[in-house]
């Protein structure tokens, strides 16, 4: 069977001549490499456990054409999402095609960590010293001089030298086998067929990784003739990119991963889980709040611990049975930044995890308040901590403010850690969304090792309740 689709149907449904021919430009070394790769992986016979991932670029529409599994990954991520196929499925051939823009420059972090990891997988690079696709502007492969799209002048020291991936991957630990080839005449295309196959085959012997870079013509963006292109590959590009084996280690087989599991009881022993169901200890939704969908902004300095009781609300949220994200928003510090997280507690499903107009605004500091209090909703409500905002701002008189002095009532309990469990406390007391239990059950959870602590804290929340329904009886 061949690893090529009977015919190609991106246009007109494959039928007539556009059924057998390919989306890129004459002249383009693409087809030629998809020609190879489909040779090694026929000579090898590995066709169905042979996986591709695709790149954002010329080559972005791969799994057109070959007859294997497919994956599309984001701009420069191929070799994150090959790293997943590969450890979920380890007898799967895995293989990411990527263009210079992609790997070398928006994924140039991901092509160097998969590299170091080292798994047995193949990398096919093509590199034509342009984004081809998106218009012909500079990549990272660029040469010195070249025009671009966003060098018209050519590419000068200002913008850099051109990255020599290949040497730069064979200083990395991780692979076996990189090689530089190219295609401008019959003898480096078989060079670089053979080199292809060569990265399949020590994949497919669980030997290690394999990084191939293919020097490849763009006569579109070169504005050139395919014959001229080649030329222009072989006067201009070598030079500065030198065919040849970068690094060729003998490797005895040493991958032996066995597969990934899914059975349940095996996921849950992982992370530590039961297939228990925790007690529910509400009967309803807190339809009070909204029939459908509750939005919960927690919002501080960092280190205020806002993170932390998100956490454990859509922990509750999910013990009552209902669904519940928390997205969390860190700032540039762990201690002093600003830090919010959304929490998005649903009856069905929460289509979106962000709070762009919560219910609920739980507000640590000055700015917190004064930021997200006049996004909370018409009918919200607004808890925030009086011992730190002693002047709240102007906030719509449609909501509900609450001032619960969380951080005084933490410091007479000896700790100021725990301010943020007395505004939780709070947060139930305001809202009634569930009852006391179904916040304490997560925090029990979470402190079960540390009693001394776990009374601590409950003490606070207890505190933080009845501090919030003081001041709203007082109101």
């Amino acid at each position: 069977m061949s690893v090529f689709y009977g015919k190609f149907e991106r246009h007109a449904h494959g039928e007539g001549l556009k059924g057998i021919a390919t989306h890129y430009c004459p002249g383009c070394g693409h087809g030629l490499i998809h020609k190879y790769i489909a040779e090694a992986i026929e000579e090898l016979g590995i066709q169905d456990r042979t996986v591709a991932v695709s790149p954002v670029g010329c080559a972005v529409f791969l799994y057109y054409y070959l007859d294997v599994g497919n994956t599309q990954a984001a701009h420069g991520r191929a070799p994150a999402v090959a790293i997943g196929h590969k450890v979920a499925n380890p007898q799967a051939i895995v293989f990411a095609y990527q263009g210079d823009g992609d790997l070398a420059s928006i994924g140039l972090a991901e092509i160097i960590q998969a590299c170091q990891l080292g798994l047995p997988m193949t990398f096919i690079f093509v590199n034509n010293a342009v984004y081809g696709m998106t218009g012909g502007q500079m990549a990272p492969t660029t040469l010195m001089g070249q025009k671009t799209a966003t060098t018209p002048a050519g590419r000068t020291r200002i913008a850099g030298e051109p990255l020599r991936m290949a040497e730069i991957i064979a200083q990395i630990s991780g692979p076996i086998y990189v090689e530089r080839c190219a295609l401008f005449d019959p003898k480096q295309r078989m060079r670089a067929k053979k080199a292809i196959t060569k990265a399949f085959k020590l994949q497919a012997e669980n030997r290690g990784l394999s990084f191939v870079e293919i020097l490849s013509e763009c006569p579109t963006h070169l504005k050139l003739s395919p014959h001229e292109a080649e030329e222009w590959v072989k006067e201009h590009m070598l030079p500065i990119f030198p065919l040849g084996v970068k690094k060729d280690e003998e490797v005895e087989p040493w991958f032996r991963l066995g597969p990934a599991s899914y059975e349940p009881d095996h996921v849950l022993e992982m992370i530590g889980g039961t297939n228990t169901r925790p007690p529910r200890y509400g009967s309803t939704f807190p339809t009070h709040i909204d029939p459908t969908d509750v939005s919960i902004k927690f919002a501080g300095a960092g280190g205020d611990g806002a993170q932390t009781i998100a956490m454990l609300t859509t922990k509750a949220a999910i013990n009552e049975g209902w669904d519940s994200t928390h997205i969390p928003s860190y700032g540039p510090e762990s201690r002093g930044g600003t830090s919010f997280a959304d929490v998005r507690i649903a009856s069905g499903e929460v289509l979106s995890p962000d709070c762009p107009q919560p219910h609920v605004l739980v507000a640590f500091n000055p700015p917190s308040l004064e930021k997200f209090g006049p996004t909370v909703r018409p009918g919200g409500i607004v808890i925030y901590d009086c011992s730190v905002v002693p002047e709240p701002p102007a906030l719509p008189d449609n909501l509900t403010v609450i001032p619960v002095p969380c951080s005084e009532i933490a410091m007479d309990m000896g700790t100021r850690m725990v301010k943020n469990v007395v505004a939780m406390g709070a947060l139930q007391a305001a809202t009634k969304m569930f009852p006391p239990e179904s916040f304490l059950l997560p925090l029990r959870s979470a402190l079960k090792d540390n009693c001394a602590v776990l009374d601590l804290n409950i003490e606070a929340f207890e505190r933080g309740r009845k501090a919030c329904e003081e001041t709203m009886t007082a109101v």
